[in-house]
């Protein structure tokens, strides 16, 4: 039995006939800038530098430099400030350890804002607030108070 199947024939459109061609738009060359209104730029002379100053990479105070410090202000020994000054620092580490906020006029006041711990110990971040009339005072007054000592029985 023959079969026959009936295909319905298509419609053919011819692809020429569906896309039509643009020619894209061709820019013109650029062979000259006008540079007559920019602003010239000023040569910088050479100069030879006499002195070199060092750079300071931080500003960074170590403990043997507090300890001379708190020596020269308070005209103490420093056999007699060393032990007195990192009894205070591990007091300060043990409350930072504990998050405690700290009001140490004239320094100002201390609070932890946060902390993460960390293989090798604890990362904390600070809040110092100082206020710079006490501040500037609390330096002034140390010189003043060496300068005005009362006198005293013994002497």
């Amino acid at each position: 039995m023959p079969t026959s199947s009936k295909r319905a024939p298509k419609a053919s459109v011819s692809k020429k006939a569906a896309k039509t061609k643009v020619d894209a738009p061709v820019a013109e060359a650029v062979t000259e800038v006008d540079t007559s209104g920019a602003p010239e730029a000023a040569v910088a002379a050479p100069s030879v530098v006499e002195t070199l100053a060092p750079v300071v990479l931080s500003n960074e105070l170590k403990k043997k430099e507090l300890f001379d410090l708190v020596v020269a202000r308070s005209g103490r020994k420093k056999k007699d400030v060393k032990p007195i000054v990192e009894a205070m620092l591990a007091v300060m580490g043990d409350a930072f350890a504990e998050q405690r906020e700290m009001n140490l006029q004239p320094l100002g006041k201390l609070k932890v804002q946060r902390g993460k711990e960390l293989h090798d110990g604890r990362a904390l971040v600070l809040k110092l607030r100082q206020k710079s009339a006490k501040l500037s005072e609390a330096t002034q007054g140390m010189g003043l108070a060496e300068q005005e000592k009362p006198a005293t029985a013994a002497e």
